[in-house]
């Protein structure tokens, strides 16, 4: 029998042995070496640890300063990241982005604001249980996607806020990121069969009458695609969700090879994700699907907005050359007829695929990324 690398981990193969090496890297063992964590002395919180000695919590967080880009991961191949554990303290989570770099690649294979990447882009907690993402309170940010490499894993953060202190003369904050976070990986050989991890981002506001949104665009090489999470904002009332997402894949142009029946479809829901009496929304949260809904309070909070994330673990979307995926945004008329929407949508596409890739859309300016949002 082959050799057990210790990936691909599930309640099936628990129980068997593998020479993996397993390494976490946090603020408290930067590099994630053998037998140095808890060595600080001089972390952010040695004045809380003072009287205890070297090994209590001295380093749990780093702090990133406006407009600053920090390494927090720099790790050296084979291996696979099986974990990431995050709790940004920032006021606009759309401001934190995050960066992943494999095996030497000049840009991103994952560019992606922080909340984003884990289905809670307005720093408001919306609770998701599910396979890849776990959202638990009061902004634990956890990924379970498993992030193979063959030489090298690079990740930073940028915090792309401002100094409002310096820019208002000391009215406002600093802008600085506090940032708590875990990294697990593993340190094992990884077969020619493994594809890489890549996550984009995408906003588009409003979206311009009759076209339709993308989710993605400009795909290269061989992979599947995995998953995709949205944040909906509505400008009009009524129903929004009949517009059709389509995949087109390796060389389609006009048409797609697959086409959806309509938006709470695609998200695995049905007839408007209405509870049992039909008198409101329904929010879920499963192991590859979910929805919440974010309301209006009736005050400054004017505009509802829809999270959902719907993954293809068990049924990923195969794709030989290229791949592009777009998404329809469409409501009703008062004559029954459909009404194009010109929403506030964004998105993050997940997807493997082999190396070089194609470099990603870059992301919207600062300013165009925010969502103003009340706490």
């Amino acid at each position: 029998m082959e050799k057990f690398n210790g990936l691909g981990m599930n309640m099936g193969n628990l129980s068997r042995l593998s020479d993996a090496k397993t390494r976490s890297i946090s603020p408290e063992n930067f590099d994630g070496e053998k037998g140095k964590g808890g060595m600080s002395t001089d972390g952010l919180s040695k004045l809380s640890a003072r009287g205890l000695g070297r090994g209590w919590k001295v380093s749990p967080f780093i702090r990133i300063k406006a407009g600053e880009t920090i390494t927090i991961a720099d790790i050296k191949g084979p291996g696979a990241i099986q974990h990431i554990w995050m709790t940004p303290a920032l006021n606009h989570w759309r401001f934190a982005i995050i960066r992943f770099y494999w095996d030497g690649q000049k840009n991103p294979s994952i560019e992606c604001p922080i909340g984003d990447f884990f289905c809670n882009p307005m720093g408001m907690y919306k609770q998701v249980s599910s396979l890849a993402v776990c959202t638990n309170p009061f902004s634990g940010l956890n990924s379970y996607w498993e992030m193979p490499f063959k030489k090298n894993c690079k990740i930073t953060v940028e915090n792309m806020d401002e100094d409002r202190k310096a820019v208002y003369k000391d009215k406002g904050n600093d802008g600085t990121l506090t940032l708590f976070y875990q990294i697990d990986y593993t340190l094992t050989e990884v077969t020619a069969d493994c594809a890489y991890l890549h996550a984009q981002f995408r906003r588009t506001n409003p979206l311009p009458y009759k076209q339709d949104y993308t989710i993605l665009d400009g795909v290269k090489g061989k992979g599947q695609y995995v998953g995709t999470y949205m944040l909906w904002g509505l400008n009009s009332d009524n129903w929004w969700g009949e517009g059709e997402i389509k995949f087109f894949m390796d060389g389609d142009k006009k048409f797609p090879t697959i086409c959806g029946t309509g938006t709470e479809d695609y998200f695995c829901g049905s007839y408007d994700f209405e509870n049992a009496d039909r008198s409101q929304y329904a929010e879920f949260s499963t192991l590859y699907t979910g929805v919440s809904v974010h309301k209006p309070n009736g005050f400054y909070s004017a505009v509802q907005r829809f999270s959902m994330y719907r993954w293809h673990i068990a049924d990923p979307i195969r794709f030989e050359k290229d791949l592009k995926v777009t998404i329809q945004a469409l409501g009703w008329r008062n004559d029954g007829r459909y009404l194009p929407l010109q929403d506030d949508i964004s998105s993050v596409a997940f997807w493997y695929q082999t190396l070089p890739s194609a470099k990603l859309e870059p992301l919207p300016e600062k300013d165009r990324l925010e969502i103003a949002c009340r706490k």
